[in-house]
């Protein structure tokens, strides 16, 4: 499940990626499979690290950086340098709990703006690792939530859309500069 990838899990001045932010049509862009993976993705997952890292994230997921790839970076651990990040590539949901829970959000994309989301407590998924071979990883708590959160970017979603309690969306939103007519409510829960 761990990463071959190696970046230093720091942040730099000048990240190797520049980010989208909510508004942003890319975000909003339903991502293609990956079919050949190879030392140019490698070097993109590798960047996307560092832009992560850069950032203060726990996750990125490629549209976010505008590349239209089914490929996310996750890290629960930013401050630990022995626990190796977690890639994804082309990640498909096998199953969720019916157990959900409520948690806060947040997202390098909507800088400053967090908010509870309802998700699944449990989530297992399959996927590629950076060398193509397949996998499967069940998760729970955090890691499961920030799985959901990143496999959304690949379809277009932003938590926001999930976003329950309207009044404090709009609130959160305006306060930090993004238009609600970037959210786009979703009923589903995932």
């Amino acid at each position: 499940m761990s990463s071959g990838i190696a970046v230093e899990k720091k942040k730099l001045t000048k990240p190797p990626l520049k980010l989208h932010y909510l508004g942003d049509r890319v975000l909003r862009q339903p991502a293609k499979r990956i079919t050949k993976i190879d030392d140019e993705l490698r070097q993109l997952i590798r960047d996307m690290l560092q832009t992560m890292y850069s950032e203060d994230g726990i996750g990125l997921a490629a549209p976010q950086v505008g590349v239209n790839k089914q490929l996310v970076v996750i890290d629960c651990n930013p401050d630990k340098p022995e626990i190796p990040p977690l890639v994804l590539i082309n990640p498909v949901i096998k199953q969720v709990s019916s157990e959900l829970c409520v948690a806060q959000e947040g997202c390098l994309s909507i800088p400053k703006v967090f908010l509870e989301v309802k998700r699944p407590k449990i989530v297992e998924i399959a996927y590629k690792d950076e060398y193509g071979r397949p996998q499967t990883l069940k998760a729970d708590n955090l890691l499961a939530r920030c799985i959901l959160h990143e496999m959304d970017h690949l379809n277009g979603v932003v938590f926001v859309d999930r976003v329950e309690n309207s009044l404090s969306l709009t609130e959160e939103l305006s306060k930090n500069g993004f238009s609600h007519q970037a959210v786009k409510p979703l009923v589903e829960v995932i």
